[in-house]
């Protein structure tokens, strides 16, 4: 979405005829496909559909207005060098301000780090960036990046855009009433309560900082697991961020352009798009008699018959007035009807109709079980919210937002902890699937109905931790040990569960007293902890990825004998192992003879 900019952009009546040529002949130099994969390259075509995923999301802008410029048709190599020189108008456009530029270069090698998966090009964060607000208005931002004036949208209305109501009581636009899009990458509020990143750390995110704003962009992007270098998965990804096949077209456009080459220009020199899709013409059309109410004429009454005038010029001045002609009284006896008078209007005055969402009044759980799964691993059940009226009756069409809460890793898929999701025609909102972190215990899931204080509806979900089922050791090496020495071989076990390799399982090694007495033993075998200090038992430890352990050394003191080791999962999965402290053979050692 673009910003106002303190000046009405004002749009040609010819410019969707010019856009639609552009984008015409842009397709046609780049037939048969767009190549816009990332490492290995892909292409594909097709018409742009809603992501699944995010179906009903008012998506990162609300849907809100956008810059309709498209790029030259020329490439932008050779790029020019860095400079306040003037520039032909095809290299300005290829121009980035130095510190949006940054922004987006650091957004990416974010996401390569923490989503690698998700092949995030930077050049699609320019691309959104010069639709939404021309590269934060040419990159007058200060040295941190934040904006020099706040960037606003439009409000939401539904005058013309989407209905959205106020949600954060005007904290980022101003406005308490509705919400406006905002900041250099257009995040509504709702949306950048979620997603909202620090990208310049320095322990805010603010959607007026490109830093901030490029970062959480970038993670919007990613979401779902999409990977950007299928083409399949940027059209959705492009278009849960405005669902508008325009705006789709518009983004790949200035993607494929960036990809060709660009250049740091200096912050606040960037150029400005003159057109937005906003700025359609609004001017009424020939008037057509009879197709509503007139005007009342305002015109001073001429002298004559009341209300009508007349049509006879006045009197000059200084002109003897022609005294009225004398009317002899009527002998017709008076009329007895009354006088015509125009009645009232009885038409009601225009009323709002009430939006789906202004209808609900509750929400139910929609058949949601109980939600249990091991850290790590997928809930098999999603949660299901309803929408009701006070009736009871299902409400359709209504956003749903699913939040996780409290300190917790568990997710929703894409590792994002808020979704929102649209009511099916059965009032039905279905969460995306909950994943499983490595924290155990319980989560707390709250659903709340989007543009409506309604009571919330709490899903609690447990978290249980990983289990093995077998574990056994991975060599039969002898365990065996001199008084006072070292053991030559580490204790390396496998855990299992199921028959497959069950990874970060937490298990316990302790020196037992005997096979039937699992109590501490005080003498014989220990291991060290950092102060070289000895220990008998060890807790703590955790399986591999691949469900293996391998236990630190071991040391023996002067005790001889047999003694035992066991180790303990979690799930209770056992293994005994025996360890022998016994005297070297001496006669082994003495030296051997002739004949």
């Amino acid at each position: 979405m673009a910003a106002h900019f303190g000046r009405r952009l004002r749009k040609g009546a010819a410019t969707t005829a010019v856009a639609a040529a552009a984008v015409a002949a842009l397709s046609a130099s780049q037939a048969p496909g767009v190549t816009i994969g990332g490492q290995d390259g892909r292409t594909s075509s097709g018409t742009a559909t809603e992501p699944e995923e995010s179906t009903g999301d008012p998506g990162a802008t609300g849907n809100s207005p956008y810059y309709t410029d498209l790029p030259p048709l020329n490439s932008p190599n050779p790029s020019p060098s860095a400079s306040s020189e003037p520039v032909v108008q095809g290299a300005a456009e290829a121009g980035i301000p130095a510190t949006v530029l940054d922004a987006y270069k650091k957004a990416e090698a974010a996401l390569r780090s923490s989503k690698p998966g998700c092949h995030l090009p930077w050049q699609l964060l320019a691309a959104i960036g010069k639709v939404e607000s021309g590269q934060a208005r040419g990159g007058r931002v200060d040295a941190d990046g934040t904006t020099t004036s706040p960037i606003i949208g439009p409000q939401l209305d539904g005058n013309g855009f989407a209905l959205i109501k106020d949600t954060d009581d005007g904290r980022y636009d101003g406005n308490s009433a509705y919400d406006n899009a905002v900041g250099p990458m257009q995040f509504i509020p709702s949306t950048w309560a979620w997603a909202g990143r620090d990208g310049n750390d320095d322990g805010l995110d603010d959607p007026n900082n490109i830093y901030d704003a490029a970062l959480a962009a970038g993670h919007y992007l990613c979401r779902f697991g999409w990977d950007l270098s299928d083409r399949a998965d940027l059209r959705r990804a492009i278009l849960s961020y405005n669902n508008s096949t325009e705006y789709l077209n518009t983004v790949l456009s200035w993607l494929e352009y960036y990809r060709k080459g660009t250049h740091e220009i200096p912050d606040g020199t960037g150029t400005l798009p003159g057109n937005r899709s906003d700025t359609r013409s609004t001017s009424p059309g020939p008037s057509t008699p009879g197709t509503g109410p007139s005007a009342p004429d305002t015109r001073p009454s001429k002298p004559g018959k009341q209300g009508g005038g007349s049509t006879e010029p006045p009197a000059s001045p200084g002109t003897p007035s022609t005294p009225p002609a004398t009317t002899p009284p009527s002998t017709t006896p008076p009329s007895t009807t009354p006088p015509t008078t125009t009645p009232p209007s009885t038409t009601p005055p225009p009323t709002t109709r009430p939006t789906p969402t202004d209808t609900v009044d509750h929400l139910e759980n929609a058949g949601t079980g109980r939600l249990t799964a091991t850290a790590g691993e997928a809930f098999t059940e999603r949660i299901r919210a309803r929408a009701e009226t006070d009736a009871g009756k299902a409400v359709a069409k209504v956003r749903i937002r699913f939040t996780v809460l409290g300190d917790t890793d568990t997710a929703f898929t894409g590792g994002e902890s808020v979704a929102t999701v649209l009511t099916d025609g059965s009032g039905v909102a279905v969460a995306p699937a909950l994943r499983a972190g490595e924290k155990t215990g319980d989560v707390t899931v709250r659903a709340t109905v989007v543009g409506r204080v309604v009571p919330g509806l709490e899903y609690r979900a447990t978290v249980t931790e990983r289990v093995a089922d077998t574990v056994v050791r991975t060599d039969d090496e002898a365990l065996a040990c001199t008084p006072g020495g070292e053991f030559a071989h580490r204790v390396e076990v496998l855990a299992t569960r199921d028959g497959e390799a069950a990874g970060k399982v937490a298990a316990t090694a302790t020196l037992i007293t005997a096979a039937d007495d699992a109590a501490v033993n005080d003498e014989g075998p220990y291991f060290k902890d950092a102060d070289d200090k000895a220990v008998r038992t060890l807790s703590g430890l955790r399986t591999d990825a691949d469900g293996r352990l391998k236990l630190p050394r071991l040391y023996a003191d002067d005790t001889t004998g047999t003694f035992l080791l066991r180790i303990t999962t979690a799930g209770g999965a056992t293994l005994t192992v025996e360890l022998t402290v016994a005297e070297a053979d001496t006669a082994s050692s003495e030296p051997t003879t002739g004949a």
